[in-house]
């Protein structure tokens, strides 16, 4: 008896145990927001949507992320969360002056000032909490070609 019941645990187990992956679009914390374009276009300054960080700010922050897991990990303490944005995407608006973007962080806080940003941000979804059809109504003010099916950060 007991070993059937051993069998059928085994057999079960695996099915049980399993779990489903998750669509790396819908990892992390995202927003989505209609911001204005900013910098001088230089190498130290490109344009880019506001908020969004230049390639050297991001691998400065990645640099520090990674010191910061080492010592975690050396310490044997939990590898602290990352409180910057550490992706993003965009699509340039019709008339050129706006980016539609979405930032993507690994806690909300990173967005603390995207929030409280009244005069800049024209509009701002969080993913996950608005319905796919306002958003895209929304953005597609901005480009009429907007479509939420091919834009966004995919992150592994």
């Amino acid at each position: 008896m007991s070993q059937r019941l051993l069998a059928a645990f085994l057999a079960v187990a695996p099915v049980v145990c399993a779990q489903r992956h998750v669509d790396p679009r819908y990892t992390y914390y995202r927003v989505i927001c209609v911001v204005p374009l900013t910098g001088q276009g230089t190498k130290a300054d490109p344009i880019r949507p506001m908020y969004a960080p230049t390639a050297s700010d991001m691998a400065a922050a990645e640099t520090a992320a990674e010191a910061a897991a080492a010592a975690a990990t050396k310490a044997g303490s939990a590898v602290p969360m990352r409180t910057d944005i550490i992706a993003y995407a965009q699509q340039i608006s019709d008339d050129g002056k706006y980016a539609i973007v979405e930032f993507v962080a690994q806690s909300r806080s990173a967005f603390q000032a995207i929030f409280s940003d009244t005069s800049n941000v024209a509009v701002l979804f969080e993913k996950g909490k608005s319905k796919k059809e306002d958003i895209e109504k929304a953005l597609q003010k901005y480009s009429k070609t907007f479509s939420l099916d091919s834009f966004g950060v995919v992150m592994p």
